[in-house]
């Protein structure tokens, strides 16, 4: 955040050159790496939130994540700009994991318990979750009446469980988890604890279905540190 009285794009600007200046005495080679091309084994789906960046959440760098974010992450299949993203990161760049990833204190979930309009496209938008919240409505008003926040947070599960969903049924996706593994994961991102949660959707609810032993989901290596997806609903950070 800049400075007060700064002008805060002038002073991104400013941050870029330092972090830039930085990167490159660390690891003079950095950026010719970068500009040979991309092959990133994360394809990230998540919400536009200032709060929520993905490359710094999972301590990862650029050129270890593919992304697209949107309102409240949500995932529709007539989205062509979602649909474009997980074709392009799924068939072109052969990621090894689809991540979609809410997050707790969202303002979507937030707005739809309110039952508060937004305005706009947002409404528009916003719709799916809608839908989410009265077929969910007994048990969120349930949690609502004891804590606003964790029905909120509820909302933001359910959201992503729908979303996995959908992934689950994309063309795709259902080629590259056949075919070559491709694992699919429904997380949600603790702002509280900065912790990433994997709620145990997508690939390992099917193969869990399965009676299959989940095996230890995998490993995403960044250059400070790696990310493994766990079979008991675990995900963490080991460093290097």
């Amino acid at each position: 955040m800049a400075p007060p009285g700064q002008d805060p794009f002038v002073y991104a600007l400013s941050s870029n050159s330092a972090w830039a200046g930085y990167k490159g005495h660390q690891n003079p080679d950095f950026f010719s790496r970068l500009t040979s091309g991309q092959a990133p084994d994360i394809l990230w789906l998540g919400c536009s939130d200032s709060r929520c960046p993905e490359t710094t959440i999972l301590g990862l760098q650029p050129g270890d994540v593919f992304v697209h974010r949107n309102i409240a992450n949500i995932i529709s299949p007539t989205d062509i700009n979602t649909a474009a993203v997980i074709e392009y990161a799924v068939v072109q760049l052969r990621v090894k994991h689809v991540v979609l990833c809410g997050h707790t204190v969202c303002g979507g979930p937030t707005a739809v318990l309110g039952d508060a309009s937004v305005g706009g496209v947002l409404d528009i938008w916003l719709t799916p979750m809608r839908a989410l919240r009265d077929a969910h409505a007994e048990e969120l008003d349930s949690i609502s009446s004891e804590d606003k926040q964790r029905a909120v947070n509820r909302l933001a599960e359910l959201n992503v469980e729908a979303g996995v969903r959908v992934l689950m049924a994309n063309a795709a996706i259902r080629e590259a988890v056949r075919d070559r593994g491709l694992q699919v994961h429904g997380t949600l991102f603790d702002m509280a604890t900065g912790r990433v949660r994997d709620l145990g959707l997508g690939t390992a609810k099917m193969d869990k279905g399965r009676g299959a032993v989940p095996e230890v989901g995998g490993v995403v290596r960044g250059r400070h540190a790696q990310l493994v997806f766990g079979g008991d609903g675990a995900a963490g950070m080991r460093a290097f």
